[in-house]
């Protein structure tokens, strides 16, 4: 690996190259909000690697959503309650409190209005394991590396169903 690189599940991140990835996000974000009526939604990252979170943090930004990232499970559940997000996107290994305990405690508490919640794992990745997500709340599981563009569509599903409810609404 070359100096000042990190490889994480969703591609090469080069520190190097920061200052000019900002520049750009800014500018495709804006030009994103304008050109279409997308409804931003806000969104909470739980991973406990940095590298991970921060990687797809940077893509969900530059589809122009609101993204929050924390690294520990314990922290999951207050942060849903100060940030309401529509979406939480989750590892399931975690330090504090695992995704699956998490997943548990916001649907037993906000039931049918918990948000989205999304799994991905890259250690639990059976077909039972995915089951049990399922069981405890996940809306869906999705295995490391996972493919950016499945988990945009999956955002994009929702933004659409936000925008024909405040259409009709």
């Amino acid at each position: 690996m070359a100096r000042g690189r990190r490889d994480s599940p969703y591609g090469t991140y080069n520190p190097r190259v920061k200052a000019k990835t900002r520049e750009l996000h800014v500018v495709s974000s804006d030009a994103a909000r304008g050109s279409s009526n997308a409804l931003s939604l806000r969104i909470l990252i739980a991973d406990d690697d940095r590298d991970t979170a921060q990687t797809l943090a940077l893509v969900l930004r530059d589809e122009g959503h609101e993204v929050h990232t924390t690294l520990r499970g314990d922290e999951v559940v207050d942060a849903c309650r100060l940030l309401r997000p529509e979406v939480v996107i989750m590892d399931i290994n975690m330090p504090g409190m695992s995704g699956y305990a998490v997943a548990r405690e916001l649907r037993e508490r906000h039931g049918p209005l918990a948000p989205l919640l999304i799994a991905i794992s890259g250690v639990w990745t059976q077909t039972a394991d995915a089951a049990l997500g399922k069981a405890v709340g996940f809306d869906h599981f999705l295995m490391k590396p996972c493919e950016p563009r499945h988990l945009l569509r999956l955002l994009e599903s929702l933004r659409a169903a936000q925008a024909s409810g405040a259409a009709g609404g």
